[in-house]
């Protein structure tokens, strides 16, 4: 028997495997917090409802920027030389461990790994905020938030998921 698939699909409705599909369903809820979205699909769940017919949809995205502070010279360096310390002493500790000679003592490889992990933070940092070159001389942290949440459900369960979370109190 041969195989009814072309390459590259899923068993499931001949949906391209690893690619995004659009959310399909009715919507039985809209929230205005994923919490609450949340919240009401484990309603559904304790009311022995199929939850694997539903799905939570955040409808409206907006990139949101929010800038934590100022960069400086001293704060860049700072950073830099923190992040090198980290991973100079990971190499270090694992340089140390990997030694072959059992009576060596892992302090020279940790403090190896450590200077040269603070010297290569200070550079990378530098170069890449000399580059910028004022004109990003803040530090942020982005995020994805939805302006609702949708609660889909597959047509055939709609009218009874949509009756059991007009019972839920949020």
């Amino acid at each position: 028997m041969t195989n009814p698939l072309q390459p590259g699909q899923s068993p499931r409705r001949g949906a391209p495997l690893g690619l995004p599909t659009p959310p399909k369903g009715w919507p039985i809820g809209s929230y205005p917090t994923y919490a609450e979205a949340q919240r009401a699909v484990d309603h559904l769940s304790d009311q022995e409802f199929p939850v694997e017919q539903v799905t939570i949809v955040g409808v409206d995205l907006m990139q949101v920027e929010r800038v934590t502070g100022r960069l400086t010279w001293p704060k860049v360096l700072g950073g830099g030389a923190a992040t090198g310390a980290w991973l100079g002493l990971f190499i270090g500790l694992v340089l140390g461990f990997l030694n072959s000679n059992p009576e060596a003592s892992i302090l020279g490889p940790l403090i190896a790994g450590l200077l040269a992990g603070i010297l290569f933070g200070l550079i990378t940092s530098a170069i890449q905020y000399a580059m910028a070159r004022g004109t990003r001389d803040f530090s942020s942290t982005m995020q994805l938030v939805a302006g609702r949440y949708d609660v889909l459900c597959d047509p055939q369960s709609a009218e009874t998921g949509r009756d059991l979370l007009a019972r839920l109190k949020i």
